[in-house]
C-alpha cells in the first residue's frame, strides 16, 4: 500500500526545485497571498528551525523576530503559492531541529556561518 501512495506522489505531484537548505540556515521565502481579485508576493526571512516529512509532505519551519515577539510559520515544500527560496546565510548547527532557538535572546541567539571549502 505505502508503495503504490508513494508511486502516485511520485507521478501526479508537481516537483518544485529550491536550493538545498537545512537547520539554521537563514532563508528568504516568496509566496503569493491572494486577496480577491488580486496577487499580491509577500516574503518571510528568517531562520530555518526544521525540516520534516518526505516527498509530497515535506514540510519546513521558519522562525522571525517581529519587534520583541517571535514569529513561526511552516511551509509545506509543495505548496502552490511559494514562488521562490533565497539563501541568505548557511548556519553552523549541531542538531537537525534546533527547537532550543525558540528560548535564546540577544546575542546568544547568533548562529556562527558556515564556511565553504
Amino acid at each position: 500500500m505505502e508503495s503504490l501512495i508513494k508511486f502516485v506522489q511520485d507521478e501526479f505531484v508537481t516537483k518544485k526545485e529550491f536550493p538545498a537548505f537545512g537547520a539554521g540556515d537563514t532563508i528568504t521565502v516568496y509566496y503569493e497571498i491572494r486577496e480577491g481579485e488580486k496577487v499580491r508576493t509577500q516574503f518571510f526571512r528568517g531562520v530555518v528551525i526544521q525540516k520534516r516529512g518526505s516527498g509530497a509532505s515535506e514540510t519546513f519551519t521558519i522562525r522571525k523576530m517581529s519587534g520583541t515577539v517571535g514569529v513561526e510559520r511552516i511551509f509545506p515544500v509543495n505548496m502552490p503559492a511559494l514562488q521562490k527560496v533565497e539563501i541568505n546565510k548557511k548556519g553552523k548547527v549541531r542538531r537537525a531541529r534546533i527547537f532550543y532557538f525558540r528560548g535564546l535572546t540577544g546575542k546568544k541567539a547568533r548562529i556562527k556561518e558556515r564556511r565553504n571549502k
